[in-house]
């Protein structure tokens, strides 16, 4: 296990009833609260109205942008970043999904600067060196946006879709209440716990023989979300099983299982071109693309993670051929994303061809710093995976 500091100073508040809190968190950081959130599903739930009151009975001055897109879009977060210094917000909240709360983080960091905050993610990699504080009350698990300091911007005019992380964009304070996620459709709840299924998998694959306690929370994290989801999809207001995705999801991505190891990720790379040029769901795209990215870095050298992953996780025989365990643990992982959650198995139903692969594999390799990943990939390699998608 590298050397590491880790050091993630999220309050959170987890559990039903937990906004009898938010007015006294919010005051603490000052009057003036810019409201952020999506396509209105929160005034449908009757979330907004609860905010609302809480804020009024707070004594808070409230500014609200809504509209946030999934995948959310870079005129978002510049309009945002402009709201905030119109009108001198004091703190962000973000109420909704990784979309909404990875958003409202560019826009904190954007009302800090002079210059447009697509420079936080293009070439000009300009430094992200404050934000306005941001709180977050999360209504889908799936990103871990609530507990890291990461998010993920679109600009279609560019095809371009792009991740950063920076300290200052971390969450003050995260509201975590599992009802808030019961009206959750059973597609989107299938969608979310792909990505968090993802967000392991792109830590657990790695060849390093001295994270045994890690990879057992890993392995736990992983079984928690294959027991859940679908009991999530078939009773979708069973708090036990939105409890655990939801603090699952968090834990998934927040920096404790990384051990200090500094391997690129492979999966989301490729999938983030996927979705700025189609404009797909994130979680499916990334359900379409990983057992094929599995099968594709199967060789003897990696064989033992898969047999790992294979035992420990689907509960698959020991007592076989390694090289078979290996098989039967990526058939197990794509029969419970396709068959058990129901997601769609290729690209090719999504009416995506490979018109622009060739484009989208340069630009996962440059962007996702590919060469460091589990497996080396370079473009040839991300092509290929994106073939094998197709069928």
């Amino acid at each position: 296990m590298n050397s590491f500091i880790y050091d993630i100073p999220v309050k959170v508040c987890f559990g039903e009833n937990q906004l009898q809190h938010l007015g006294k968190e919010l005051n603490r950081f000052g009057k003036r609260i810019l409201l952020t959130y999506g396509g209105g599903s929160i005034k449908k739930t009757g979330l907004y109205d609860k905010v609302i009151t809480e804020l009024n009975n707070s004594g808070l001055e409230i500014f609200e942008l809504s509209g946030i897109e999934p995948n959310p879009r870079i005129d978002s977060v510049r309009k945002g970043a402009q709201m905030c210094k119109d009108h001198k917000i004091d703190v962000l909240l973000a109420v909704g999904g990784g979309s909404t709360i990875d958003a409202t983080k560019f826009m904190a960091a954007g009302a800090c600067v002079d210059f447009d905050p697509w420079n936080f993610l293009n070439e000009q990699w300009a430094p992200i060196e404050k934000a306005l504080p941001i709180v977050t009350i999360l209504t889908l698990s799936a990103t871990g946006s609530e507990m890291d300091c990461g998010g993920v911007i679109s600009n279609p005019e560019t095809n371009d879709k792009i991740g950063r992380m920076a300290p200052p964009m971390l969450p003050k304070v995260s509201f975590l209440d599992p009802t808030n996620t019961f009206t959750v459709s059973p597609y989107q709840t299938a969608c979310g716990s792909s990505d968090i299924l993802s967000h392991i998998i792109e830590v657990y694959f790695n060849m390093s023989t001295d994270l045994y306690m890690l990879d057992c929370f890993m392995e736990g994290l992983m079984k928690t979300v294959i027991k859940y989801t679908p009991i999530a999809m078939k009773e979708p207001d069973n708090y036990e099983a939105r409890a655990n995705l939801m603090w699952t999801s968090s834990w998934a991505i927040n920096g404790f299982i990384d051990g200090g190891k500094t391997q690129a990720w492979s999966c989301h790379p490729m999938e983030h071109e996927l979705s700025a040029f189609y404009d797909i769901t994130h979680g499916l795209g990334l359900a379409i693309l990983t057992p094929r990215w599995m099968e594709y870095c199967l060789n003897e050298k990696t064989v033992s993670k898969y047999v790992q992953f294979g035992v420990n996780v689907f509960g698959i025989s020991p007592n076989q051929e390694p090289m078979t365990i290996a098989k039967q643990a990526i058939t197990a992982f794509s029969d419970f994303l396709f068959k058990t959650l129901g997601l769609k198995n290729n690209l090719t139903s999504l009416n995506i061809d490979n018109t622009h692969f060739e484009t989208m594999a340069e630009k996962s390799v440059k962007l996702g710093g590919l060469k460091y990943a589990f497996i080396p990939l370079d473009k040839n390699d991300v092509m290929r995976i994106f073939e094998m998608c197709l069928l």
